[in-house]
């Protein structure tokens, strides 16, 4: 694997067989030569974990990270972005594993942290949208960003999604390993913090796709979780 990587994207997976290896491919496509993949596998037992040390073996910028259980999206970003903080990334990369996201994003998103320290894939500023969805979906999902931005009291139109780039700075000041959320409050929480440690973020518009196969991650704890951990974070301050 190449030493000194300055990008890095990490890649949580659970349950990702059918998805992992295109993903995978992909995003190489959109990565500068400079960068490493990381795949942080909480223990799938669909074999996500086998396929994604398939790919390591195949390409030398791609490594894996076997975590014995699942314990949600949280922790398992918290772990590949400190393995990304302790090899020396200077921008590191968040993004779902079932093309929600499109990797074709990467490079206009990896642009704009040239210029800001948290860069987030927005759906929700001009340019940005949703597909696929039905209007409930729709619903939740605006009323989860609206919800969150009113109950911190921030600007940020799109809090809930995780396409993001981060600055090492950041992730460096905002305390990782006190990091509380596990599910998609996880992505509230660190954009939260980033903005109330002073770094400049910055949205760039995305159209987020519903997953092209597998089951959605989403269930009704993640949302209660994020229902009372957004205003525990505006009480806390952080």
């Amino acid at each position: 694997m190449p030493e000194n990587a300055r990008v890095w994207l990490v890649i949580p997976t659970y349950n990702e067989s059918a998805n992992v290896e295109a993903i995978v491919e992909a995003a190489l496509e959109s990565l500068p030569a400079s960068r490493r993949l990381l795949i942080v596998d909480d223990a799938s037992p669909d074999g996500t974990g086998r396929i994604a040390d398939r790919l390591a073996e195949e390409h030398e910028d791609v490594a894996v990270m076997h975590r014995s259980r699942k314990e949600g999206l949280g922790p398992a970003y918290v772990a590949g972005f400190g393995e990304a903080l302790a090899q020396g990334a200077e921008l590191i990369a968040q993004m779902d594993a079932d093309f929600s996201h499109d990797p074709k994003d990467l490079p206009r998103l990896l642009d704009a942290a040239e210029s800001a320290d948290l860069v987030l894939g927005s759906r929700y500023v001009d340019g940005g949208g949703v597909t696929d969805w039905g209007p409930t979906r729709r619903a939740v999902s605006r009323w989860g960003s609206a919800y969150a931005r009113a109950a911190l009291g921030i600007g940020v139109h799109d809090l809930t999604g995780g396409f993001k780039v981060f600055r090492r700075a950041v992730l460096e000041a905002i305390e990782l390993e006190s990091l509380a959320s596990l599910g998609y409050a996880f992505q509230v929480e660190t954009s939260f913090r980033t903005i109330k440690a002073g770094f400049r973020v910055v949205e760039v518009p995305i159209v987020f796709r519903e997953r092209r196969v597998g089951a959605s991650k989403m269930t009704g704890g993640i949302v209660l979780e994020a229902a009372w951990r957004v205003p525990a974070m505006r009480l806390r301050g952080r």
